[in-house]
């Protein structure tokens, strides 16, 4: 499923919606080569920066982990969310980079 792009304003920071921002219609088309081998490194790291936390709520919403912050994680879908958007815009640079 599409995530709207305003969506991802909100949910994102500023530095990481500019990056997906480029990976929408029709800026992506005017990205080089090497721009998208940067933007590739950097979703990733974002993305499983998403993964790993998400990871880290869910062990401590059932109780097996310590907390990271003073109060366990009650919910993680905004950190899955993001990760589902870095994931989206992640195959966006690949599919581009593949018709390049």
């Amino acid at each position: 499923m599409s995530i709207p792009i305003s969506i991802e304003k909100r949910m994102l920071t500023a530095t990481e919606f500019e990056i997906v921002e480029q990976t929408h219609y029709p800026a992506i088309f005017d990205l080089s080569k090497d721009t998208l081998s940067d933007a590739v490194k950097l979703l990733r790291d974002y993305r499983d920066k998403a993964r790993d936390r998400a990871r880290q709520q869910r062990c401590e919403m059932r109780g097996k982990s310590e907390p990271r912050a003073s109060v366990a994680a009650r919910n993680n879908t905004g950190t899955e969310r993001k990760g589902e958007i870095f994931a989206s815009a992640l195959k966006r640079v690949n599919r581009e980079l593949s018709r390049i």
